[in-house]
């Protein structure tokens, strides 16, 4: 209980306080617990609220045969309200101890739910630095659509992959596409192994059989574009015309059948800078694992993963991810089609360029159903919107893919040529290395469609294509 000192000085500043809410903090404004998840529309209990993360240090050791995780995540962070508590999500593996600005912090599990009580209450506005300390065998987790993720143990090694979930599965976070931070990554290894991820490396040190790898990522970076890659890789380093690093991590099984498209890369990231704006980020690269160990591509930031099998389709699009998804990141799972649309698109158009179908003819082979082999596959198309995918298990359908790369084309068709490179280039410079959502894109295409007649246009998009349910009678 408050002395009646205190009680009074409370009285006394409560009009002060509906004003200025940190006149009175010494005077009784006490903090409350933030939010055990952002309500997101698909995942409600990822992410967590009253606090930002500017930056996560990882420090990681890992044994693949006996497939323990060690770990220490150093987490910078600012209070967006005054806290008395905080959460953060991370799924399996034992916490020891928890110490935030130093000093020791109780803390409680509840499912992903890491509840974290500093021993000072954080004022809305204050960097803090919590510390976690964790080991254990970090799990795979299986998505709602049926594939894997999380931490997935290879036969020499393992693959961090986190979309949408995942990433919670090996290091503590606010993990939602939401909250941004830069990364520092250590993860020490066997000798013998490579331990690879985003961004930079900037140190590799061998002691006591053991080798370490630091890799840096100054650039924002979801926690989900997050990745560790140990294994028996062949790791390639080369520069690009312009000076920017390349770093290729390739499993020695897989080398011969990757060269011939990872030699493409170069090409590939000038085409892409020609129509999409200058690269966002300050290296890139692949990692190519056995397609046995997962059995999809994902754009992790800088440094795309591909299965076994891939081509230069599937290398086009993990690399246009990183200027739509990676840099441009969407605000919540809702907004996928952002991500994937643009990817799709950016395949047609490296085909069209290449003396391939053009956009158009990519564009009239979905729409009448000739574009996948399946029947089924091509009345998928069309069993939601791409603007509102049903449930969280068709965040990766194809209406979010084929359909969002169709709303994309029909806005090159309204606005013409000239105009829509201006709103995708546009589009990936106002928003590099932020958040953005569907209404944010919506306005700024009406915004810089070139007219009222364009502008028209692009609205009756929104209604058939991107919100519309079932097949637009026109194409």
């Amino acid at each position: 209980m408050r002395s009646p000192a205190a009680r009074a000085a409370t009285v006394t500043c409560s009009l002060a306080l509906l004003a200025t809410l940190g006149a009175c903090s010494g005077a009784g404004v006490d903090g409350t617990p933030g939010a055990d998840g952002v309500r997101d529309p698909y995942f409600p209990k990822l992410g967590n609220g009253g606090y930002d993360v500017t930056h996560y240090g990882l420090t990681l050791g890992y044994d693949p045969d006996s497939r323990h995780l060690t770990g220490t995540a150093d987490i910078t962070a600012r209070a967006t309200k005054n806290l008395s508590s905080f959460n953060l999500d991370l799924k399996g593996l034992d916490v020891s101890d928890i110490t935030v600005e130093g000093k020791a912090a109780r803390f409680q599990r509840a499912g992903h739910e890491l509840r974290v009580r500093p021993a000072d209450e954080l004022d809305r506005g204050e960097t803090f630095r919590a510390t976690v300390r964790y080991a254990g065998t970090p799990e795979t987790i299986t998505d709602d659509d049926g594939s894997k993720e999380g931490w997935l143990p290879t036969d020499d090694g393992a693959l961090a992959l986190g979309e949408p979930t995942g990433s919670m599965a090996w290091f503590p976070g606010n993990h939602h596409p939401g909250d941004k931070a830069s990364y520092d990554i250590e993860i020490t290894v066997p000798k013998g192994l490579k331990a690879v991820s985003n961004g930079e490396l900037t140190r590799e040190s061998t002691k006591n059989g053991r080798t370490t790898f630091a890799w840096h990522s100054a650039e924002p970076m979801a926690s989900y574009l997050a990745t560790v890659a140990v294994g028996k890789y062949e790791l390639k380093r080369s520069t690009t015309d312009d000076g920017m690093q390349v770093i290729t991590a390739v499993d020695p099984a897989r080398a011969k059948a990757s060269k011939k498209v990872l030699d493409e890369l170069p090409d590939i990231l000038e085409w892409s800078e020609y129509n999409f704006g200058p690269y966002p980020f300050s290296s890139t690269g692949a990692i190519v694992d056995r397609a046995g160990h997962v059995g999809y591509a994902l754009e992790t930031q800088t440094r795309p993963t591909f299965p076994g099998d891939f081509n230069t389709g599937l290398l086009v699009h993990e690399l246009a991810h990183q200027w739509f998804g990676d840099s441009v990141t969407p605000k919540s799972w809702r907004d996928m089609w952002l991500n994937e649309g643009f990817a799709t698109y950016a395949e047609w158009l490296y085909e069209e360029d290449n003396d391939g179908d053009s956009a158009q003819e990519t564009f009239d082979a979905l729409y009448d159903g000739e574009y996948f082999e399946d029947d089924e596959d091509n009345e998928a198309l069309w069993e939601f919107p791409p603007a509102k995918p049903t449930d969280a298990a068709s965040i990766s359908d194809s209406p979010v893919y084929e359909r969002g790369g169709m709303v994309i084309h029909k806005i090159r068709q309204a606005v013409g040529d000239d105009t829509f490179y201006d709103i995708v280039q546009g589009w990936a410079k106002t928003y590099r290395h932020k958040n953005a959502d569907t209404r944010d894109f919506t306005e700024y295409v009406e915004e810089h469609a070139g007219g009222d007649e364009a502008r028209a246009k692009v609205r009756r998009i929104w209604g058939d294509w991107l919100y519309g349910d079932g097949k637009p009678d026109h194409r």
